[in-house]
């Protein structure tokens, strides 16, 4: 059986427990197919799932990894593909798991064709963050669809994140107002160098007044959320007659303490969701809105992924000792 070298966690840990091991090349089921990976994001999940917080879905590869680019070496072509890929097509791809690895299988309709111009490197930037803000700020929050009229104002909390970046630069080219929070002079000035109006030291500003201030008193339509936690009732407070608060994660906590009269008085909706263990149909559904809306402007280079670092494979525990510092802009690589 053929085998390929692929990064393993040997125990729920820090960084460190991250291994490169040799693993059986996977083999593709029904709808699937398989990639030879070159390259792989790290993501926060990743993080989650090395400390023994965040398991794989039903089904899914134990081995962390969830978005690689590669080119299409085999699978089942004979269902749903509806970016046409056939054998030897570079492509990216969201995986529930697996991507750390030489190869990986993903679901064939979650596989998308590689945007021109952007090299191997930067498509596998692309689907974990395009995805998630796809569906919760553009699906979920409906921005652009809600009381606010077609052009709203976003409030993306974390902007410098990989996440947060693409927040930005999406709601920017659909010509929508965005500010950002980040925890750095130079964090902010890479939030407004990717489309923030405005973005706001957390560490040394209140994102409340500033917001308010910079919209006249209305407050913002949507809000990103990854904290929760005591940022909650805030971002109550920040929101417009009508806006949408949208969760993806709890980085300050779970909990947090609400007024629900004010969200009747207001009109307002707190909504979240994870993506992981959602059904293909799901998001093959985001894929096909992505291909349609978002890959020309990135073939047109209206949109480009930022990556702070890439690493090789064998490196990895210092790429996750990077995501946990929170100290880098844009995303993290690694390089098969």
């Amino acid at each position: 059986m053929p085998t390929m070298q692929a990064i393993e966690i040997t125990r729920p840990g820090p960084a460190e427990v991250l291994r490169l091991t040799t693993r059986p090349v996977p083999q593709p089921g029904p709808g699937e197919v398989l990639i030879k990976v070159s390259a792989s994001g790290v993501n926060r999940p990743d993080v989650f799932q090395r400390q023994g917080h965040y398991a794989p879905p039903p089904g899914a590869s134990d081995l962390p990894g969830l978005e690689v680019a590669g080119s299409v070496v085999e699978g089942d072509f004979s269902g749903d593909n509806p970016f046409g890929l056939k054998p030897g097509a570079p492509v990216c791809a969201l995986l529930a798991g697996g991507g750390y690895a030489e190869y990986a299988v993903a679901p064939l309709p979650q596989c998308l064709p590689l945007p021109a111009g952007l090299s191997l490197l930067e498509a596998a930037a692309l689907p974990e963050n395009y995805f998630t803000v796809w569906s919760n700020v553009f699906e979920r929050g409906q921005l652009g669809r809600g009381e606010g009229g077609a052009a709203e104002t976003l409030l993306v909390q974390g902007g410098s994140s990989g996440i947060g970046i693409t927040a930005i630069q999406l709601a920017h080219a659909f010509g929508h107002r965005v500010f950002a929070t980040a925890g750095s002079a130079d964090k902010c000035a890479a939030c407004v160098a990717q489309g923030a109006e405005r973005a706001i030291n957390y560490r040394e500003e209140d994102f409340v007044a500033v917001v308010r201030q910079a919209t006249g008193g209305r407050g913002v339509d949507v809000i990103l959320d990854m904290v929760a936690g005591d940022y909650v009732p805030r971002e109550i407070d920040c929101l417009a007659e009508g806006g949408r608060l949208v969760f993806i994660a709890t980085l300050g906590g779970g909990k947090a303490a609400i007024d629900a009269g004010v969200l009747m008085r207001r009109r307002l909706t707190l909504t979240g969701s994870t993506l992981r263990a959602r059904p293909i149909a799901f998001k093959a559904a985001i894929a096909g809105e992505l291909h349609a809306k978002v890959w020309p402007l990135l073939e047109d280079g209206r949109l480009r992924p930022v990556i702070d670092q890439v690493f090789a494979a064998a490196d990895v525990a210092q790429a996750h000792a990077l995501m946990e510092s929170s100290k880098h802009i844009g995303k993290l690589m690694l390089r098969w």
